[in-house]
């Protein structure tokens, strides 16, 4: 798994290096005058598995676990597709 640093993705296994790539960063402002900030090179430190992208077909892609109803319910999962970017979740 690489991780960021520096302006790279770096291994912290075995040292391999990669190009970062531009970068978009996204700004909203909230009601209560909080900001969040989402950047595109998040996905690349998240996991990944095989499972079908329902857009574009392709097989792999990285994925969060997120607790969004109540606690006594499963987890939702949240896929994001590696080659065309597609989100969706499974429940």
């Amino acid at each position: 798994m690489m991780f960021p640093e520096d302006g790279k993705y770096v291994c912290r296994n075995c040292g391999a290096t990669s190009d970062v790539g531009k970068k978009e960063v996204i700004t909203t402002a909230s009601k209560d005058k909080e900001t969040a900030v989402y950047s595109d090179d998040t996905p690349a430190t998240l996991p990944k598995t095989r499972i079908l992208c329902p857009k574009c077909g392709h097989t792999e892609a990285f994925y969060v676990i997120r607790q969004t109803r109540a606690a006594d319910e499963p987890e939702t999962m949240i896929y994001r597709c590696c080659s065309c970017n597609y989100s969706w979740r499974e429940y």
